[in-house]
């Protein structure tokens, strides 16, 4: 029998609307192996990130049932405590856009820093050369420079990888890749997609893969999940 990493049963994730709760996810099944990658694509306004949101338990104000098992734990069941151990340690999201994920007021290393600190990552005297060879690892050149500069001092792409860096950080075994590749251009796009491959082989992390763009999709997932009107 094979064992999965993240198994997904009867997902629904309602939005509250005048007083009424209506489905934005209806009934969403999916199971996800180490070192795979399941690619869920679809329609804008489908539900994908809404999905997404729902496994991290990043949503604040809806109604999510159902189970979300992870090593076998349902993390609908976990209060915000646990999920502050999970998100950005066992299970990690590369956000859609970089620009909003990244805290424009915070020097990039410390936003490396702020995530290894909450995980008790590596020792204290060794974080900051940690967040330089994080950011050599996804393949910033200069990564010592970067680190002392702010989001808005860096271009779309050199943001997007500080967000996987910080996704990556703590060596996740789940990992949920929100749409990684919008508005990078086409050559960004193709390293972007070879960092996630590569970090998957390293870690043998399993991977949720959201996107709309079929050919990224036959160049990275194992298997294709479809979702249309939730």
């Amino acid at each position: 029998m094979v064992k999965h990493l993240l198994e997904v049963n009867n997902l629904t994730t309602s939005f509250k609307i005048d007083g009424e709760y209506y489905p934005a996810v209806d009934d969403v099944n999916m199971r996800i192996k180490e070192n795979e990658v399941l690619a869920l694509v679809g329609e804008s306004g489908s539900g994908k990130s809404a999905t997404a949101f729902s496994l991290m338990g990043l949503h604040s104000h809806a109604r999510v049932a159902g189970e979300v098992l992870f090593e076998g734990q349902n993390l609908l069941k976990n209060n915000e405590r646990k999920m502050n151990k999970i998100r950005g340690g066992h299970m990690a999201m590369i956000f859609q856009d970089p620009m909003t994920a990244l805290n424009p007021l915070m020097k990039i290393k410390h936003q490396i820093l702020e995530t290894l600190t909450i995980h008790n990552t590596k020792k204290k005297s060794e974080r900051e050369a940690y967040t330089i060879e994080l950011l050599d690892r996804v393949g910033i050149p200069r990564p010592d420079r970067v680190a002392n500069s702010y989001p808005h001092e860096l271009s779309g792409g050199m943001r997007q990888r500080v967000v996987i860096a910080i996704a990556i950080a703590n060596r996740p075994k789940m990992l949920i890749a929100d749409e990684p590749t919008t508005a990078l251009d086409v050559t960004i796009q193709a390293q972007i997609l070879d960092l996630i491959r590569e970090l998957q082989d390293d870690l043998g992390s399993g991977v949720l893969l959201i996107t709309h763009d079929l050919g990224v999709v036959a160049e990275m997932a194992d298997r294709v999940a479809v979702m249309y009107a939730g």
